[in-house]
């Protein structure tokens, strides 16, 4: 079993449960940095679509609606508290310095298009929003960019779902990146603890 396969079954059991009100909060929680990946929630949604028991455009815009509401979250977060604030009580959610400046580094680089690029973009697309609100970026460009961004990644998402159908799952047999991601985050954690009360 892969370090994330409980909360792809999570996720899954969620959604049966709670249908599109459910696409939505696990995508609000996606877009902040809580371990929920977007390649569980979309493409099994995608496969109950296939199935006959949601609607494709519904589905995509919960998730793109879900993800604009964990966004704002984070975005808010970034600039009411700061840097600092991030820094000191991100690692309790496994944000490290390294992914925060990573994440800056891309926004700078990009600009406020780096809002609509980090949806397609592992780790990055969870963070981006922060260093967006540090930066104080104009809140309707903000919500914009990533309702257009995290549209176009539902719905690329659930059709993969969609077409899959019974055999979605076959999707997180490339995201094992994750696996790997949240290993190093567990460890740089640690030795951080580790380093601090030594």
């Amino acid at each position: 079993m892969g370090l994330i396969e409980p909360i792809f079954e999570f996720c899954i059991h969620f959604i049966e449960q709670a249908g599109y009100a459910g696409i939505i909060i696990l995508m609000a929680m996606e877009s902040t940095a809580l371990p929920v990946p977007s390649e569980a929630v979309m493409p099994f949604a995608g496969f109950l679509v296939y199935d006959g028991k949601l609607n494709m455009l519904a589905v995509i815009l919960a998730g793109a609606i879900g993800s604009l509401i964990g966004s704002l979250f984070s975005y808010y977060t970034g600039k009411i508290f700061g840097r600092a604030f991030i820094l000191k009580y991100g690692k309790y959610v496994l944000i490290t310095e390294g992914h925060l400046t990573t994440t800056e580094n891309f926004f700078q680089k990009h600009g406020e298009k780096a809002i609509f690029i980090a949806r397609f973009v592992p780790v990055v697309r969870h963070l981006i929003s922060i260093p967006a609100g540090i930066a104080r970026m104009d809140i309707k460009k903000f919500s914009l960019y990533t309702f257009v961004g995290s549209f176009i990644w539902c719905g690329i998402l659930t059709y993969l779902g969609y077409i899959l159908n019974e055999n979605w799952k076959l999707i997180e047999q490339h995201t094992a990146i994750f696996d790997y991601l949240f290993i190093l985050a567990i460890i740089i954690l640690v030795i951080w603890f580790y380093m601090k009360f030594k």
